[in-house]
């Protein structure tokens, strides 16, 4: 084990679709880094990009509503249809549901996700970043649950 199999289990956890799910048992497995170690490196990995991300959003389409009446128009009536449809499951549960999605280890799941689901679903930023890091930590727990399995 070496400190880039340390910075490599933080970058992977850090990036889209792999995330936590991927960093962890390559960690584990493939690098040799302890368990316990991997387990915190990857929640912090993938956490780093969070609070980033949940300002990205919000920005990203602002700055294209200024500059594209067409874009502005599309993405206001995407965005309503969107939380017409599935508001109702966010209405009251909002939190749980941001959880839920972000703990849950499946494909399309996980703290990126998580971020564009609380930008459309207009989920505060402190409660956003508190119930996103939850879920990773939920995750990161049940993916090493898993490993336990094969160590």
């Amino acid at each position: 084990m070496s400190i880039y199999h340390e910075l490599y289990t933080v970058i992977i956890a850090a990036l889209p679709v792999l995330e936590l799910r991927g960093a962890l048992p390559l960690a584990v497995f493939v690098w040799e880094v302890d368990p316990v170690r991997a387990y915190f490196l990857s929640v912090f990995g993938n956490f780093l990009p969070v609070i980033p991300l949940l300002f990205f959003w919000r920005h990203c389409a602002q700055w294209f509503s200024e500059r594209s009446p067409l874009f502005r128009r599309a993405w206001e009536d995407k965005l309503a249809k969107t939380r017409v449809q599935h508001e109702h499951r966010f209405q009251n549960l909002k939190s749980l549901a941001l959880f839920t999605l972000v703990a849950i280890p499946l494909p399309f799941t996980g703290a990126w996700t998580g971020t564009i689901a609380a930008f459309v679903f207009g989920i505060s930023f402190p409660r956003a970043a508190f119930t996103i890091g939850l879920g990773i930590m939920v995750a990161g727990l049940l993916v090493f649950g898993g490993l336990g399995l094969f160590l």
